[in-house]
């Protein structure tokens, strides 16, 4: 019985200290709740203070911010659309009003494309970058003023000549039988001499005197800032591809880089091989005129070769004009023409525009046609010339990206 109360009394102090714990234990978790609760209070006055600059006790608190704005509300898209839409009319105005000097930047930049194979041949010498710029530059400048000197004076004066002749060449058309037949129903040869004898009609052709003079000014404007501009483009070509190059991003880079590269290999090589073509068949027309006797063989000649640099239908163009004009000297003048200009056109298809164009472009015929047409509506002669490069380069991305990407998937 002793053992037994000795027994109970040791528990009580047990059981004592064990509510003692406790209690001190829900103490404990009640302050570190109330702690807990005052560093919020605290945390929630501060984030106050550095919204609106100003304690929580301040009467003159304009309270927390609010949410953002709702980003599908119609009004957040409706206003940042309208925006968009102005953004876009504003940058097409611009575009529109810089199209002349956006123009000459297209026509300098291919013009330094064409020429930098000339340049990275000089260079291939042992020549810096920019002493074979200069050197290229001078032989295409006195290239081009020898030309002129010898081709102006006479294209002048036979120009004034064909002016000058025209009613004659209307009246020998009409002692052609046919077109008197033809002007028996239509009477079109009276109104052509009537137009050709007034004094006004050839200066009207350019707007009057006051409108040659300022198409003339312009002209020259225009050549010489496409001359200056292409001279920079040419010296700094290399700099600049270098800079877009390096937007590019390092894993994607090389291949930009070999790609773009081609592409200004291919643009080059074609404004080459296209003035190659045409100025062969300037020089083979002008033999031709010389040896059937057509009038006015120098400022034909210049006239076939501007038009050969148009692709597909230039050389057509130049062809049917000296066809034209030699029928006005005879028929049989313009017969043996046609014939020259139907073998000569087969040739230059079939032999020599392919083994010049064979290591520039490879266009297929189709898409050559639709590329010319596209280019020469929208930018007249200019896109017309820059249409098949272009389409060049596109094709090289269609196989080299395109293709090789969806075979991949």
């Amino acid at each position: 019985m002793i053992r037994r109360k000795n027994a109970q009394g040791d528990d009580q102090p047990a059981a004592a200290v064990s509510d003692r714990e406790v209690t001190a234990r829900a103490d404990a978790a009640e302050s570190a709740s109330a702690a807990v609760q005052t560093a919020s209070d605290a945390v929630g006055e501060a984030a106050v203070v550095a919204a609106g600059g100003k304690g929580a006790d301040d009467d003159s608190s304009f309270g927390l911010p609010g949410a953002p704005l709702n980003r599908h509300s119609p009004f957040y898209l409706g206003f940042f659309g309208a925006i968009g839409a102005l953004i876009g009319w504003g940058l097409l105005s611009l575009v529109s009003q810089l199209s002349s000097v956006l123009t000459l930047l297209a026509i300098s930049l291919f013009l330094a494309l064409g020429l930098d194979p000339v340049v990275q041949a000089v260079q291939a010498k042992g020549i810096k970058r920019g002493p074979s710029v200069a050197l290229v530059f001078v032989t295409v400048i006195l290239l081009f003023v020898g030309i002129i000197a010898l081709l102006v004076p006479p294209v002048v004066k036979e120009a004034v000549e064909l002016a000058n002749n025209a009613p004659d060449l209307v009246a020998k058309l009409q002692r052609n039988d046919q077109l008197n037949k033809l002007d028996d129903q239509y009477h079109f040869l009276d109104q052509i001499q009537k137009q050709l004898h007034e004094k006004d009609f050839w200066t009207s052709l350019f707007g009057g005197v006051l409108g040659a003079g300022k198409a003339v000014v312009s002209g020259l404007f225009s050549a010489f800032t496409v001359l200056v501009l292409t001279l920079y483009l040419t010296a700094s070509l290399p700099a600049a591809k270098a800079s877009v190059y390096r937007m590019v991003p390092r894993t994607r880079r090389q291949r930009v880089t070999f790609l773009s590269e081609e592409i200004s290999k291919r643009v080059g090589g074609y404004f080459l091989g296209q003035v190659g073509v045409a100025t062969l068949n300037a020089v083979c027309s002008y033999i031709m005129m010389k040896i059937v006797g057509v009038p006015y063989s120098a400022v034909l000649a210049v006239t076939v070769g501007l038009f050969g640099l148009i692709p597909m239908v230039g050389a057509t163009i130049g062809a049917v004009i000296v066809v034209i004009v030699a029928f006005f000297d005879s028929t049989r003048s313009a017969v043996i023409v046609a014939i020259y200009y139907v073998v000569y056109q087969q040739v230059e298809n079939y032999v020599i525009a392919p083994r010049i164009m064979s290591r520039t472009v490879a266009v297929p015929g189709a898409i050559t046609v639709v590329a010319a047409l596209a280019g020469g509506t929208l930018l007249g002669v200019l896109g017309a010339l820059m249409a098949i490069p272009v389409a060049a380069g596109l094709l090289l991305i269609y196989r080299e990206v395109l293709l090789p990407r969806q075979q991949a998937h």
